[in-house]
């Protein structure tokens, strides 16, 4: 009876541990199951919003990338203007370009992703660089046509027109210095080594990216410390802006004054239809002029000053998809402003007609050979 009742004992804690087993392998089942679970839906929402950046920066940037190049054939091929002022506008031409390439990669700099630093510093440094240099660009151009409106007597004299290549050269090698302080050292490589991993919304993702991806989060402050951004908008940012605005505005009060000299010299000669003509085609600039300020600085305003707000609240939850869209439409009004300056000069879009005008000749000229050809061969 003793072994008989071992017997059964032992038989019975067999079958305890083979179900402990079992359970135990059905629960790491079920926790990998978790695990894919969560990944998959971390990579649907990541694919998500991969969708939304491209969906909403490739058509602009496609249609930029095209303009800027259209426009940089029209003057390389027109003779009449190879001069300085024009040297300055086809580098801010190539810097849009440049900004136009780059559209799609800039809001990923306010987004998380797993990447080592090097990397992280590349993806961050090189668009903050193409949109400096852009910027700066931007600036030379508004201040080159602004001293020319001003002192127009003086046009040739000015310094830009003797000196444009060292003007030009630092138009875009400020912004590079600039913009290489972080991979100099003016960073926060600190906290991208003590980060695990990406934060992410699910608590099981987080704890298990590093060990699936096996990179450091990156994040813009891993790379730009507070205090970059800080000079960044404020010592450059918004100053160029101010900038480009009070030249605008006074390049308006001077051709409102100029255009009431016109009407005083007129006066006795032109009839009040003609007047009023002047007058509305002045209202149609200013108005102009405004609607484009507006619409393509103001995103931009807004989503800086957006981003300055999070930035103080020292990390705060923020929507990503609203930070997507706002830097999608930000910067790409902005990289839009070189575009409306060109398409407003006929000095360049004539010779853009020109050549499409060429082009549309020489393709009926082969058609019509074409045809004679085919005729020819018929008979």
């Amino acid at each position: 009876m003793t072994c008989a009742y071992a017997e059964g004992w032992y038989q019975q804690r067999q079958i305890q541990h083979e179900t402990k087993l079992n359970l135990s392998h059905y629960g790491g089942f079920a926790w990998e199951a978790v695990v894919m679970a969560a990944v998959t839906r971390n990579t649907s929402d990541s694919d998500a919003e991969a969708q939304l950046i491209y969906a909403l920066t490739l058509p602009v940037s496609c249609a930029i990338i095209l303009t800027n190049l259209l426009l940089i054939l029209a003057i390389a091929c027109s003779r009449q203007l190879h001069s300085p002022q024009n040297y300055f506008f086809v580098s801010l031409l190539v810097a849009d370009l440049c900004t136009g390439v780059a559209l799609p990669f800039i809001p990923w700099m306010g987004l998380n992703r797993p990447l080592s630093f090097c990397s992280c510093l590349l993806v961050h440094i090189f668009p903050n660089f193409l949109f400096l240099a852009f910027l700066s660009n931007l600036v030379l151009v508004h201040y080159e046509r602004y001293r020319s409106i001003v002192s127009p007597l003086r046009h040739g004299q000015l310094w830009l027109h003797r000196r444009f290549a060292l003007a030009l050269l630092a138009a875009w090698m400020l912004p590079l210095l600039f913009a290489l302080l972080p991979a100099f050292g003016w960073n926060n490589k600190l906290i991208h080594d003590r980060n695990g991993c990406c934060p992410e919304t699910n608590s099981t993702a987080q704890s298990n990216c590093a060990a699936l991806s096996g990179e450091r989060c990156c994040t813009y402050r891993s790379v730009f410390p507070n205090a970059f951004i800080y000079l960044e908008v404020y010592g450059l940012l918004a100053p160029a802006i101010l900038s480009i605005a009070a030249m605008t505005c006074r390049v308006l009060w001077i051709t409102r004054e100029q255009l009431r000299d016109i009407q005083r010299l007129q006066r006795a000669v032109a009839n009040k239809r003609y007047r009023r003509r002047l007058e509305m085609r002045y209202a149609c600039c200013v108005a102009a002029v405004s609607l484009a300020f507006l619409a393509c600085w103001v995103p931009y305003i807004v989503y800086t000053h957006i981003g300055m707000e999070f930035l103080l609240r020292r990390g705060g939850k923020s929507d990503r998809t609203g930070h997507i869209v706002l830097s999608c439409v930000g910067v790409g009004g902005v990289a839009v402003v070189p575009l409306l300056l060109g398409l407003a000069n006929r000095e360049y879009t004539d010779p853009v007609g020109k050549l499409f005008r060429k082009l549309r000749h020489r393709c009926r000229n082969t058609s019509v050979q074409m045809d004679s050809r085919l005729r020819f061969c018929r008979s």
